[in-house]
């Protein structure tokens, strides 16, 4: 079981929607992360939108999100979160979310 984390930027603007959001994530969507293999997922956020999320599964970030991404749901929960989320580190670069190396682990 492999430790996944990784980091999202969440505009200001809509820090508390997404907040609310994520408080009732759909049912159909929990299901589909279970199927994929996403165990103990985690979102921490700070006052200022960013994102901190922690899951385990099988493979890496890349082969879990590409197994959630063949979920039929997956496509209209991306479709609501699409606006949320902003560049990482400001400007064009597009990269919306970033995998975090692990540097330290009390096992």
């Amino acid at each position: 079981m492999n430790r996944v984390g990784f980091a999202i930027q969440v505009r200001r603007d809509k820090v508390t929607e997404y907040q609310k959001l994520h408080r009732k994530v759909w049912p159909e969507m929990l299901d589909a992360l279970r199927r994929c293999g996403w165990k103990n997922y985690s979102l921490f956020m700070r006052d200022d939108g960013l994102v901190f999320g922690y899951f385990e599964t099988e493979g890496d970030l890349h082969s879990a999100r590409s197994r959630i991404a063949a979920e039929p749901v997956y496509d209209r929960w991306q479709l609501l979160m699409k606006d949320y989320a902003e560049p990482l580190g400001g400007g064009n670069s597009g990269v919306r979310v970033t995998e975090l190396q692990e540097v330290f682990h009390l096992g």
